[in-house]
């Protein structure tokens, strides 16, 4: 890590192959540390999440018969993962937005 980058500060899942592809794990990555030197991603990359939290977003990573999802949250001084998931469904279950609910809220609260 470069000096001034935000560390990442995982609260659950990982990036692993498998079941990520070895190509999407690159490319999650990637990503992440674009995150990480305080980049701002859009679409295709990243859709905000408001449902969640402020700041929190989605790293949209499609992969060759899955489409995996980060689930993370901007803070000032770290980039948070609240959730991997493999997505199966045009809308992200309530079951997946409430756990990273709690898990926000627990990280906010102990910081």
């Amino acid at each position: 890590m470069l000096p001034g980058d935000k560390p990442l500060v995982w609260l659950q899942g990982e990036i692993k192959t498998p079941p990520f592809t070895s190509l999407a794990r690159v490319e999650a990555g990637v990503l992440l540390r674009r995150l990480q030197r305080g980049e701002s991603l859009g679409l295709p990359h990243s859709r905000p999440m408001p449902v969640i939290g402020q700041r929190c977003h989605e790293l949209r990573l499609p992969d060759k018969t899955k489409n995996w999802r980060i689930f993370y949250h901007t803070a000032a001084d770290a980039i948070v993962i609240l959730e991997i998931l493999e997505k199966q469904t045009q809308q992200t279950p309530l079951e997946t937005v409430r756990a990273c609910q709690r898990r926000l809220k627990l990280y906010l609260s102990i910081k």
